[in-house]
């Protein structure tokens, strides 16, 4: 009883009050009328408390966030589904669902009624403009009587998560996508002229396509045999970020960590949809391993990813020039680097590999020009923009490029 004393609204409080002091004046006064006034007014909050203190209503809610995973800047909706479960009907309904102040704040709604066994369906839109992992919920419902004398509160205790991606640039596809594990077109053309019988076979496992049967093989071995050439196919590769606070100019969505952020997100996402087996690797070693659920991996972790107060890339580099990735493509996305970092970072690449390094610096700096310079002067292929938007249009000169120095390097050879 004392709980729903303590929900009597301002109202309530006000007829309580008024009630004592007619009671008292009538005493005072000795007016009999008086008294019968202030009983009445301080019996209607207490008798709405118990009212509603002895409703039970039984409320089912459930939640849906539609899309659960969004780029920044993008709106999810959420939809909400409140049933009356009881055999009663329900009474004024003021139905809260907390929302984190960067999705915009709480979803408020006023239901009049429910009928027993009757559902309402609500639903509200969120967008947030900074990437992050929120906690939609939980659902709050008022109670009141129908004077507005008393409120109770009751909360449900699930939460959903909206998890809110980097913002995604749609890359086109050339060279720059073409590095792969053992593989490219001199591999093809060696796999063609070579023939099916060079082809290095594997022992029969369930599930094996029969077609694939190498039947020279098989003879010799008194088993069955398969070919694998598949494996020379199997591109794989490194997406390095360079997660330090100090290379990264300014702070909030434009600072160039988050550019750098957007645009490690957009290459990863670019490459995974090519085909790539792709490894996540930062200033402080590996990050996320090669797996077929990668996309999803890499946009949940940078989604959360903040600055790191390190000061050196050795764990990173380290890292970058260990496992069979590193002899694919490598994409190393970077902030403005000394010179010593810089020739650290060229002297990561080694064999026939593709190296590309995208240098993110809004303010443009020499530092940043100087870094271009030393890791081209090494072979690596060198992006520079300021920030994310410019991303599409640097890949497609970076493109061009590669494309030019093919040419020559075809023509030199005749």
């Amino acid at each position: 009883m004392n709980r729903t004393l303590g929900g009597l609204t301002t109202r309530g409080r006000s007829f309580v009050a008024a009630g004592v002091t007619a009671i008292v004046c009538a005493f005072v006064l000795g007016e009999r009328d008086l008294l019968r006034a202030g009983m009445l007014v301080l019996a209607l909050p207490l008798l709405s408390a118990v009212v509603v203190a002895r409703t039970r209503y039984r409320l089912a809610c459930a939640r849906r966030l539609d899309p659960p995973r969004l780029p920044v800047g993008q709106e999810a909706r959420v939809e909400l589904r409140l049933e009356n479960v009881s055999w009663l009907p329900s009474g004024l309904l003021m139905v809260e669902d907390r929302v984190p102040y960067a999705l915009g704040g709480r979803a408020r709604f006023v239901i009049d009624q429910i009928e027993s066994h009757e559902a309402r369906e609500l639903g509200y839109r969120v967008r947030a403009d900074v990437r992050g992992r929120y906690r939609v919920g939980p659902l709050t419902v008022r109670l009141t009587d129908p004077f507005g004398l008393v409120e109770l509160v009751r909360s449900f205790s699930m939460t959903d998560r909206l998890t809110v991606t980097p913002r995604i640039v749609a890359l086109p596809a050339g060279r720059l996508t073409g590095g792969w594990t053992g593989g490219g077109d001199s591999l093809a053309r060696t796999v063609a002229s070579a023939g099916e019988d060079d082809v290095a076979p594997r022992e029969y496992r369930h599930g094996d396509d029969l077609r694939r049967v190498h039947w020279r093989s098989t003879a010799r071995r008194g088993e069955l045999m398969v070919r694998r050439e598949e494996q020379h196919w199997q591109s794989s590769g490194t997406l390095f970020l360079d997660t330090r606070r100090r290379v990264h100019a300014g702070d909030g969505p434009a600072s160039g960590f988050e550019q750098a952020v957007s645009v490690a997100a957009s290459v990863g996402v670019h490459l995974t949809g090519a085909g790539m087996g792709l490894r996540l690797v930062t200033d402080a070693g590996a990050a996320l391993p090669a797996s077929a659920s990668f996309h999803n991996a890499l946009l949940d972790h940078l989604a959360v990813a903040r600055p790191s107060s390190a000061r050196s890339l050795t764990p990173g580099l380290a890292e970058l020039g260990a496992g069979r990735e590193s002899e694919g493509l490598v994409v190393a996305v970077l902030g403005a680097l000394d010179p010593q970092e810089a020739r650290t970072l060229a002297a990561v690449r080694r064999g026939t590999a593709t190296y590309v390094a995208i240098l993110v610096d809004p303010l443009g700096g020499a530092e940043t020009r100087r870094t271009a310079g030393l890791l081209r002067t090494a072979g690596w292929r060198v992006v520079t923009v300021r920030s994310a938007a410019e991303l599409a249009a640097a890949w497609t000169a970076a493109d061009q490029a590669a494309e030019e120095s093919v040419r020559g390097a075809r023509g030199g050879g005749r």
